[in-house]
């Protein structure tokens, strides 16, 4: 696992595709905060509750300058039929081979029900507008987490 980022720290940059294949980098984001969060696999439970929970607040995250983008190791196609099931707005990034993931540290050695595995690590970055970390949040719980961040935020 790489080091895991702190405020203060540069975002790594990237670009990946999204939902359509369209490329998405990070330096198209700057000028306004973002909430870039890493979640396992699309069209799963948790990660299910965590987008609708970032779908329901996009109004006012969106109204307080706030963008949001969620990426995983799903391919496009994956990413393309979770959009559509769950009526996401927001863009959903497809980082295969999980070398953004890795570049911010969300990616390594986890448990998952008691066994040491390696995979991703629910992680979410508040980017401000200048592109660096404004908050790093590590092994984070899908449900609840949003409200955890609008409070953080003062939304």
């Amino acid at each position: 696992m790489s080091e895991r980022l702190q405020p203060g720290d540069v975002a790594p940059d990237f670009e990946l595709p999204d939902a359509d294949g369209e490329q998405v980098s990070l330096a198209s984001l700057r000028g306004r905060r973002t909430i870039l969060y890493f979640y396992p696999a699309a069209l799963t439970p948790g990660c299910t509750k965590e987008a609708v929970d970032f779908q329901g607040s996009l109004g006012e995250l969106e109204s307080a300058g706030v963008a949001v983008v969620g990426i995983s190791p799903d391919k496009p196609a994956k990413l393309a039929k979770f959009r559509e099931k769950e009526g996401l707005t927001f863009p959903l990034l497809s980082d295969a081979d999980t070398e953004v993931l890795q570049a911010y540290g969300a990616y390594g050695e986890k448990k998952l029900y008691g066994r040491v595995v390696v995979g991703v690590i629910r992680s979410t970055f508040v980017i401000d507008a200048d592109g660096k970390i404004e908050q790093a949040y590590y092994n984070v719980k899908a449900t609840g987490h949003v409200d955890r961040l609008r409070r953080d935020l003062d939304l």
